[in-house]
């Protein structure tokens, strides 16, 4: 009898939001560890070196904020970021000329051609890490991851249940 309602919970359980979350929770976390070594092997420290040095690249200068926001890095940590590509050599920063309070990140030639670089190294490596998807499943992965994104902000932004 106890076997049985296992089996029956098992299968409710199959697809539930619980079940298809730890899925998504396991994958996230052996792509990330693989990302990861990608950027290693690409010549970053880590992925929030990569992704202000790529906005940079595709985006041009920005402002220390604007650039923050668009890596999903907070003030103080965006700040210690800009510090250390800064000492690498990859970028410099500039004060306004009329506010001197506003700071604009650039690239500098080193860092353009270090990210370039190490941006077609990290993509070849991504293109292999997908390569497993036909083009119809990699165009429903993203139309699915799309949705979840939206769904997930939705839920936040909307008033909560009581």
């Amino acid at each position: 009898m106890i076997s049985r309602n296992i089996g029956t919970v098992a299968k409710i359980y199959q697809h539930s939001g619980t079940h298809l979350f730890l899925l998504f929770w396991k994958a996230h976390h052996s792509v990330l560890r693989y990302d990861k070594a990608s950027l290693q092997r690409s010549g970053f420290a880590s992925l929030s070196d990569f992704a202000v040095l790529e906005v940079l690249r595709q985006q041009g200068p920005q402002t220390v904020k604007s650039l923050g926001a668009k890596v999903m890095l907070t003030s103080g940590s965006i700040t210690t970021a800009v510090q250390r590509l800064e000492k690498k050599g990859l970028l410099h920063r500039k004060r306004g000329q009329r506010d001197g309070r506003l700071v604009r990140v650039e690239l500098t030639e080193l860092g353009a051609d270090r990210i370039q670089e190490g941006f077609l190294r990290h993509n070849e490596d991504l293109d292999q890490l997908f390569s497993l998807f036909t083009e119809e499943e990699r165009a429903d992965f993203d139309r699915l991851m799309t949705r979840l994104g939206q769904q997930a902000e939705g839920l936040l932004d909307s008033p909560k249940r009581e």
